[in-house]
């Protein structure tokens, strides 16, 4: 019999949901057959929108939840409240067991409280991180922490750059990961109390491959393979990359076409201009892991289709067979020991 990597998708959670939630799992699983997809939410809605839709029956599955939490709402008050929820109702299937991974595009403050709550930190993990990948000259670096603890002591720096360079050495296959911290210059005397407190920590720690400070301007450039800083900092520099390549995007597309010779050109350059820009194009790396909990939960954007639900499906799979949790676990307890 077929061993499948469950992931539970909340599909009710996400600007697109549940249609695009509904592709990218279909998508996912004509691509791999080692995955099932447990679709979590109200059950009719799903089921008849899934009567649209061609694919291998035995690699999906339908789990009812028929309440969802919205963006605006309170994230404690909601997990609490609405124990019926798609985000709840997939969390508690990672907590027991019945699913290797959750990946969620809803509402980030319940995704956040939702995977401490439910599913759990490791024991030693003093604060999980998110962590996305984001598209740079040389490939991709990980940017951690960029959404869930804006006010981090220096202790969950240094936890954040071990589990960083875990995730980018096992899961993205880079070996001895370059480890650096944001900071305003190259020097150690440079930045705020935070970025001094940490740096000689993460100067003496004997398992990362620390590297020194990081400028903004050098993370595009691909100047470190894992990029720490606490939440405030990293959400700045994720929507500021996103919101500057969507810009460019646009301007050279308008660019292309505002003359006749210009028309010409594009259609010279499209193919060689299309492979570039997809490789800057964040959704094909998947969504976000909140790394530290004793089961995998993704976020993903809430503005995402199916492409980056497929990815980010599919890079729950990397993660489950690198066993990606354990070598944290192993290595929190080294350092606690």
């Amino acid at each position: 019999m077929q061993e499948f990597i469950k992931v539970a998708v909340d599909a009710m959670g996400g600007d697109h949901a549940p249609d695009e939630i509904i592709k990218g799992a279909v998508e996912a699983i004509k691509l791999r057959k080692d995955i099932q997809v447990l679709l979590v939410g109200q059950q009719e809605i799903l089921e008849e929108k899934l009567r649209a839709c061609s694919y291998p029956e035995e690699q999906l599955k339908v789990v009812q939840a028929s309440e969802v939490i919205e963006t605006a709402e309170a994230p404690v008050a909601a997990i609490r409240t609405k124990k019926d929820s798609s985000i709840v109702v997939g969390m508690k299937l990672v907590k027991n067991g019945e699913a290797d991974a959750f990946v969620s595009a809803g509402s980030s403050g319940a995704v956040l409280v939702g995977g401490q709550v439910l599913v759990g930190r490791i024991k030693g993990v003093e604060r999980p991180p998110l962590a996305p990948l984001i598209p740079t000259e040389k490939g991709v670096s990980l940017l951690i922490d960029c959404g869930a603890n804006v006010d981090a002591r220096p202790s969950h720096l240094v936890q954040f750059a071990k589990m960083g360079s875990i995730y980018m050495e096992h899961v993205m296959g880079i070996a001895n990961p370059r480890v650096a911290i944001v900071n305003i210059g190259a020097e150690e005397e440079k930045g705020n109390a935070l970025v001094k407190e940490t740096f000689p920590l993460l100067k003496a720690c004997g398992d990362i491959h620390f590297i020194g400070s990081i400028e903004a301007r050098e993370i595009p450039h691909g100047g470190a393979d894992v990029i720490v800083c606490e939440a405030f900092v990293g959400n700045v520099i994720l929507k500021l990359y996103e919101g500057v390549g969507a810009v460019l995007v646009s301007k050279i597309k308008a660019g292309m076409m505002s003359s006749l010779r210009s028309k010409i050109g594009a259609l010279l350059v499209k193919p060689a201009l299309k492979q570039t820009l997809k490789s800057f194009d964040a959704s094909e790396y998947g969504g976000a892991p909140l790394l530290g909990l004793k089961g995998l939960v993704v976020k993903t954007h809430g503005s995402s289709k199916a492409k980056e639900v497929r990815n980010s499906i599919i890079q729950c799979v990397t993660f489950q067979e690198q066993h990606i949790n354990d070598k944290i676990k192993e290595n929190i307890l080294r350092e606690d020991g």
